[in-house]
């Protein structure tokens, strides 16, 4: 009798999902990371080398999947509408928070929700450098404040889309100067970079790692940072805060989300395999010598500070209102 009920205990345990054991098995084929900008951006360039230390500690590929689009909200909505099995994720920027706030603004269907997507990891945090050419007239922001008060709406910036993580920013220093200028928005912050270095506007942002190759090489001036205090390797460059302009705060952060409803299982293995990787001086010095030294926050610390940051910047977008 007790063989053949050991004997039934084997054969119930062959017949349960499989899925059940796939989830202790993730991952058992290529994962993708959707960056929702194109290539060159501040959501790239903690992509890459984070998907390449995921590889070797998984040993599985993660593909790099650059899927831009109104200003990140293409690539966001992809990633929490995806199936939640750990095969798609999505390393994206603060701008995430307030593209749902914007559709509701302009009285838009909501593309997604934040509470669809789960903060896994944060890898990045820079305030956003405010660009100019190096060959512009501009050397602080209080001139180029006066120039766009003798010339309303006239000056060009370009952005990575409308309330991104480019734009919003220069609406909030435009919103404390009391100046309007003129939104020109791209699809991520590379070709947002390239407009300026072309002349087509005069005028952008962008994390210190995108801009550093192009002030080293003599052709972008940066002219403020919207953080709260100053930045290694820009340490000549003050604050918007210190330069009189105390309500601009914000992060161009990076992070690392999966679909709501992604098995505990497969969010344990990710984040114990993101700690990994925020650690290994292989990939925190890819950042430090790009100027974007690492900022990691674990899930929980970054889900509070996701949850801050969403409060804060959704106060921004109700101020600054209904801008194109």
């Amino acid at each position: 009798m007790q063989r053949r009920h050991f004997i039934q205990s084997l054969a119930a345990a062959a017949a349960l999902p499989s899925a059940a054991f796939a989830q202790e098995a993730w991952p058992t084929r290529n994962v993708t990371m959707v960056v929702p900008f194109p290539p060159g951006g501040q959501a790239d360039l903690a992509a890459r080398p984070i998907a390449e230390a995921l590889r070797r500690s998984l040993g599985q590929t993660f593909v790099v999947e650059n899927r831009g689009g109104a200003g990140g909200k293409t690539g966001n909505a992809a990633v929490a509408r995806a199936a939640p099995d750990g095969y798609t994720l999505l390393m994206t920027l603060a701008s995430m928070l307030v593209l749902p706030d914007a559709d509701r603004l302009f009285a838009r269907a909501v593309a997604y929700e934040v509470a669809d997507l789960r903060p896994v990891a944060r890898v990045l945090a820079d305030p956003l450098m405010i660009a100019v050419r190096a060959d512009s007239p501009w050397r602080t922001l209080a001139d180029l404040a006066a120039s766009a008060r003798q010339a309303p709406g006239t000056i060009p910036f370009s952005s990575s889309g409308s309330y991104g993580a480019l734009h919003l920013p220069i609406e909030m220093f435009a919103a404390a100067a009391g100046i309007n200028l003129l939104h020109v928005p791209f699809t991520g912050g590379g070709p947002a970079m390239n407009a300026l270095l072309q002349g087509t506007v005069q005028v952008t942002g962008g994390g210190p790692g995108v801009v550093k190759p192009h002030v080293d090489a003599g052709t972008v001036r940066i002219l403020g940072n919207t953080g709260n205090e100053r930045v290694d390797g820009f340490m000549g460059v003050p604050t918007c805060q210190e330069q009189g302009y105390r309500d601009v705060e914000f992060y161009i952060w990076a992070g690392l989300f999966a679909p709501l409803k992604t098995p505990e299982s497969v969010i344990t293995r990710l984040r114990g395999a993101m700690r990994q990787a925020m650690a290994d001086k292989a990939i925190t010095d890819i950042f430090e010598k790009g100027g974007s030294p690492p900022a990691f926050l674990d899930e929980p610390e970054f889900k509070a500070f996701v949850d801050a940051d969403h409060k804060r910047l959704s106060r921004a977008v109700q101020v600054i209102g209904k801008v194109e």
